[in-house]
């Protein structure tokens, strides 16, 4: 892809000196690869402790009454769940872990344009996490209002919800700083050649879901600080005895919090979309189509909000209105999943653990996607709304979306980074627990759902044992795929054996430096760009 392919020496390698010792080195680097390697491991440690918590909630619903946990506790737990699921994994996962560490490096830039505020946010990110943690032990104690701090319960609580909305404000800024950085970086920053239908298809899922950051995130700070103000001062915008309107705080909501259901995805599909041709070695079917359909979910994402608040109250054009436009953004997935197949088709495939961790994307993304157009159509949304079946599709896109997609940049771009190979064979193994449970898991909560169990609800009538078990049951397996699965990593990263440049054959630039990557990420003359990133044959790959 370039004239200067693998010219670059490694001789300080960013793992060598930085400018302080130790962990210090780390912590206060502007290195892009070293930031993308510290939220990487952040967020990491925050999904085990998410998924832990979501293994106590499954254990506690394995039989009617209380089983390991209290009400209270319970709902303190599930509240926790969502809060470090949603904002200290998905949000930042992929954009701020793998668009560190592999997006500079995709345009031929050294570094972000701006490497100091690139460092910030990481510390804004570790700033509003330790909040969010130490909300658990202090104030009244956990917050028990779920991970969407509805009013007037929100409003009301003895529970520390107060320091909880600081570090999601916090962990907001975290998010717009990462945006900001991004854009100007992918405007500015593009090496000799890389015009933007050059641009790698990952890079482009960046650059759409940077600008959802930048003009979404600030309304979810505006939101949690009224929420804090209506609980230290009383402001009653939320309080109808007031003049205020609970209602607004859930158009707030989730004004935002729609649009960042494509902050977590879209990056995830960018994976997907990367992961695919190298793969399938053929160029990426549709290069524009995907292109423009990145762009049209970020927008059409951004006007669907209120198809959440069927059940709530708006006239019955408004309910028209946003069950029209909820299923036209359904449109530029199905325009991806068309072009991810068309891609495979025919191709020659390699079936590695990064391949079989996107085939699991498209699958269970697509049905999250299909289960989700039952939820847009507000006929049978009324029947479905606040039940299990809603618990069950927002996993299948979330976790079986963005969670999978993580899982397949894992495998594909950390090898590249630390220069060492995972075992394939135990990854593979890994792989198939993890979606057999998933499936277990999953299906068994869209069921019992469709048969009519409310979510968020400490118990259940005991007709509903029978799927609830089999659900615990799934999140066992999942657990076990998932041990495997880090173990394996993990070893392979620090004990593996060392990789080559290209492992994998693929044809855009990070594939053309060695692994792992120098500091500066090139010799000492810039890349120059001459085909696509997917042009196997002008790459010499084919």
């Amino acid at each position: 892809m370039s004239d200067v392919t693998a010219t670059a020496t490694n001789d300080r390698g960013f793992f060598g000196d930085g400018n302080y010792p130790g962990i210090f080195g780390w912590i206060f680097s502007t290195d892009h690869k070293r930031i993308g390697l510290l939220y990487f491991w952040s967020v990491l440690t925050f999904f085990c402790v998410g998924a832990l918590l979501g293994l106590l909630l499954r254990l506690e619903l394995f039989a009617p009454g209380e089983t390991i946990m209290s009400a209270q506790t319970y709902n303190a737990t599930f509240t926790l769940h969502g809060v470090i699921m949603i904002f200290l994994f998905i949000i930042p996962g992929i954009p701020a872990a793998f668009g560190n560490l592999i997006m500079p490096i995709q345009i031929g830039a050294r570094d972000v344009s701006f490497p100091k505020l690139n460092l910030f946010s990481w510390w804004l990110y570790i700033t509003g996490a330790v909040l969010a943690v130490t909300s658990l032990f202090t104030g009244g104690g956990p917050p028990d209002t779920g991970w969407t701090f509805y009013v007037p319960f929100s409003a009301q609580t003895s529970t520390n919800v107060s320091l909880a909305a600081v570090a999601v404000f916090i962990l907001g800024f975290s998010s717009i700083l990462t945006g900001l950085n991004f854009v100007t970086t992918i405007h500015r920053l593009r090496t000799k050649g890389m015009t933007w239908m050059r641009i790698p298809l990952f890079t482009w899922s960046l650059y759409a879901t940077a600008w959802i950051q930048i003009l979404a995130t600030p309304v979810i700070g505006i939101t949690v600080a009224l929420l804090f103000a209506e609980r230290v001062i009383g402001t009653g915008l939320f309080d109808p005895a007031q003049g205020g309107d609970p209602i607004m705080f859930q158009h707030l909501f989730w004004i935002y919090s729609h649009p960042a259901v494509y902050i977590m995805v879209l990056p995830g599909m960018g994976v997907i979309s990367d992961i695919i041709p190298v793969f399938s070695r053929k160029p990426a079917f549709g290069y524009k189509a995907i292109v423009v359909s990145s762009i049209a979910i970020a927008f059409a994402g951004s006007l669907v909000w209120a198809h959440h608040m069927y059940t709530s109250g708006m006239s019955d054009m408004a309910v028209m209105v946003f069950s029209f436009l909820t299923f036209i953004v359904a449109i530029p997935s199905a325009i991806k999943v068309f072009n991810w197949l068309a891609t495979l088709y025919e191709g020659s495939i390699l079936l590695d653990p990064p391949l079989l961790y996107a085939l699991s994307f498209i699958l269970l993304f697509t049905i999250g996607g299909l289960s989700g157009l039952v939820l847009g159509a507000a006929a049978a949304d009324v029947h479905v709304h606040d039940t299990y079946f809603v618990v069950g599709h927002f996993h299948f896109v979330m976790f079986g979306g963005t969670g999978m997609a993580f899982f397949a940049a894992m495998h594909y771009w950390l090898p590249k980074i630390y220069g060492r190979m995972y075992d394939k064979t135990v990854a593979t193994v890994a792989w198939a627990v993890i979606f057999i449970g998933f499936l277990i898991l999953y299906i068994s909560m869209k069921v019992v759902g469709m048969q009519g169990m409310p979510r968020r609800y400490y118990d259940y009538v005991p007709e509903f044992t029978g799927l609830n078990q089999l659900a615990t049951v799934g999140s066992w397996i999942l657990a076990i795929g998932l041990i495997l699965m880090f173990v394996n990593i993990i070893r392979g990263l620090f004990k593996g054996d060392p990789v080559e440049a290209n492992p994998w054959g693929g044809a855009s630039l990070e594939w053309q430096i060695p692994s792992p990557p120098p500091t500066e990420n090139f010799g000492e003359e810039d890349p120059v760009v001459t085909h696509g990133p997917y042009d196997f044959k002008k790459a010499g790959i084919l």
